[in-house]
């Protein structure tokens, strides 16, 4: 690839294909597998940036189809996109975004059918370093937004274990047993003890795919934990608020609920990290006017995250010599 971009011709990928190294059977990717093709490219290649092109502008404040008011951000942090991707942002895949900011590789969300600059997703320690090349950068960083981003995912299930024995190692034997069923747990809240019973409910979301098998594995194991009975809610939408700003602002958090309070809204479960917020309503409240409540009651600058999902994706990145690099509106690769 290095000698065929020396010599100035464009190389064409198809970033979704792979091969086993002990079979060398060729295999798909799955989801995602052009955008972490096309870093992983970059990185390889010392890039100066890896161009992703979709069907949107770039990464929105929230998906634009659910909140028309939602506004293009110039520049997100790879840390806050990574939150974002992982609560139900589908404009870039996590393990792309993940693996540039590991290697240092700056990712430029793009359109494919404008020349609009796009949202560049920065590596905060290089963004002194950056600000000379892309100015925007610095006008952001000088902003110093709250919240970045909006994020919202209707593919998980909850699931809550009735009356468990409130005593040390019964937490540990559930997630065990879901582990080992191989769902992958998200959010967890217990509930606080019956002093009658001396029992309690653990509450927690898995992927709806995994719900079934998690609770078939639980079920086998009821009279080995001692806990009483399964419930099983696959009507549940999860809404996340991320930004950076969060470590040195207050008041995210009360924004937040009171937006959600005035929109009727109920909160189920409530998670948090340094970065984000996380709220689980019942589903019949949690589709478009939800985030558009979020959006709209907040603390001002910026907040939400996310553009549409995209369809079939131009992906490039450009050497520091510029080779291999393509303008919007050039002939298009054949989809790989």
């Amino acid at each position: 690839m290095r000698e065929a971009l020396d010599e100035g011709a464009i190389v064409i990928v198809a970033g979704f294909q792979g091969f086993n190294r002990d079979t060398r059977d060729i295999t798909t990717l799955g989801r995602g597998g052009s955008d972490t093709t096309a870093v992983a490219l970059a990185a390889a290649l010392e890039a100066d940036v890896c161009e992703i092109y979709s069907d949107v502008d770039g990464i929105f404040t929230a998906d634009p189809r659910v909140v028309p008011k939602a506004r293009k951000l110039d520049v997100i942090s790879s840390e806050e996109m990574l939150e974002l991707a992982a609560n139900g942002a589908k404009v870039l895949y996590i393990r792309a975004v993940e693996y540039a900011r590991r290697h240092g590789v700056l990712i430029h969300a793009r359109s494919t059918f404008s020349s609009a600059e796009g949202t560049l997703v920065i590596d905060e320690t290089r963004r002194a370093d950056l600000s000379a090349t892309f100015p925007q950068i610095q006008g952001e960083h000088m902003e110093e937004p709250v919240v970045a981003g909006v994020a919202t995912d209707l593919s998980q299930a909850k699931i809550t274990v009735i009356a468990v024995p409130d005593v040390p190692g019964k937490a540990a034997e559930i997630f065990k047993i879901v582990a080992r069923s191989g769902a992958n747990v998200d959010m967890i809240v217990q509930n606080t003890s019956a002093a009658t019973t001396g029992r309690t409910d653990i509450s927690f979301t898995v992927p709806k795919a995994d719900a079934s098998t998690a609770l078939r594995a639980l079920a086998a194991h009821q009279d080995d934990v001692g806990f009483g009975n399964l419930i099983h809610d696959d009507q549940i939408g999860k809404l996340s608020v991320v930004g950076a700003g969060m470590r040195t602002n207050s008041g995210v958090s009360a924004t937040l609920f009171e937006a959600l309070s005035v929109a009727g809204i109920n909160i189920e479960m409530i998670s948090t990290s340094e970065i984000r917020i996380s709220v689980v309503p019942a589903r019949r409240r949690s589709g478009r006017r939800r985030p558009r409540r979020a959006h709209r009651v907040r603390p001002r600058r910026r907040d939400g995250c996310h553009g549409p999902r995209r369809h079939r994706a131009l992906r490039r990145f450009r050497t520091p010599s510029g080779a291999g690099s393509r303008r919007p509106g050039a002939p298009r690769a054949a989809p790989g």
